[in-house]
């Protein structure tokens, strides 16, 4: 039995190794599990959320599709509660801020046997600049259309030595490196974030935004 994953979620399993043992945090459904164990990507999943109702959620939809032999699910803040023998963790449809406070939490996800999918529904541009503060890596990233909006996913390692200028802090070197189509749309999405928030009488911009602005418009895709 085939599942159907929005756009957003089928770019995150594309970052997914085959054989790779997953972390989904924040599971909600849990489709992106079953996708992934379906399509043969997943060896096998755990299943995380914060809350119980979307855990039960998944544990029936693993059921309806026959999976949940290779299923784990657990009631956990980020992967606070987690085993930890896994070796790839997916985060998908929550927004910057609290990608970063999952991140900040668990330390010891800073190892080489660990990579991390992340898919950003806000605030993207804080958690690159985290990402970039603190040795992790943006390996990949891409873009997809959901809807009317633009999203990305990025697909990094703890690897420290790469260190973002504001301007990447928006457009990251790995989403440039993408081709994706939708990478002058999206810049455009940017200078019109930053220019509402620096442009303007009133405004008091801190230096990077204005930086940050200012390297976009130089941009060239």
């Amino acid at each position: 039995m085939k599942i159907s994953l929005s756009p957003r979620l089928k770019m995150c399993c594309n970052f997914v190794a085959p054989g790779s043992r997953i972390a989904d945090v924040g599971c909600d459904h849990g489709y992106l599990s079953i996708y992934l164990i379906l399509e043969g990507i997943a060896r096998s999943a755990i299943a995380a959320d914060i809350k119980q109702m979307p855990l039960l959620s998944a544990k029936r939809n693993a059921q309806k599709y026959g999976v949940e032999d290779k299923m784990e699910f657990y009631l956990s803040d980020g992967v606070q509660s987690l085993p930890r023998d896994f070796d790839t963790l997916v985060c998908a449809g929550v927004g910057g801020d609290t990608m970063v406070s999952i991140l900040d939490a668990a330390p010891w996800l800073k190892d080489a046997r660990y990579r991390v999918v992340l898919q950003c529904q806000s605030k993207t541009h804080l958690l690159r600049r985290y990402l970039s503060e603190n040795g992790w890596r943006i390996y990949r990233e891409r873009l997809a259309r959901d809807g009317k909006f633009l999203y990305t996913a990025m697909d990094i390692g703890y690897a420290p030595g790469q260190v973002l200028t504001p301007g990447q802090w928006y457009v990251s070197p790995a989403l440039l490196e993408s081709g994706c189509e939708e990478l002058e749309e999206y810049r455009q999405n940017m200078i019109r974030l930053l220019s509402l928030a620096t442009e303007g009488e009133g405004k008091h911009p801190e230096p990077e935004q204005q930086t940050a602005l200012a390297q976009l418009r130089q941009l060239s895709i």
